[in-house]
């Protein structure tokens, strides 16, 4: 995984951790283990009976055990989301 992950650096990225939340920031860098560092980070949290709420987390690392998915985001795709009129239900603890 950590070879795919090259490819990232310095480009946005979402992340989905194995207890279900999701980061989007730029990713400056990985370790063996997978720990990331993103930068101008946030989290967006879901709900079913509101918009996404996005929390600002500026510099931030996951922890390697915690990762669940990585990939790119598409920035203009993503720039054109009313984040505000989404709903979803947040999303569960990954099992294995």
């Amino acid at each position: 995984m950590a070879s795919g992950l090259e490819s990232y650096v310095n480009h946005t990225v979402s992340i989905i951790t194995s207890d279900g939340r999701n980061f989007v920031g730029t990713l400056k860098g990985f370790d063996q283990t997978i720990n990331l560092i993103l930068d101008e980070s946030h989290e967006r949290v879901y709900s079913t009976n509101q918009g996404v709420e996005q929390v600002v987390l500026g510099l931030h690392i996951i922890r390697g055990d915690n990762v669940a998915i990585v990939g790119e985001l598409d920035e203009n795709l993503d720039s054109r989301l009313d984040l505000s009129s989404i709903r979803a239900d947040p999303l569960n603890h990954v099992f294995h």
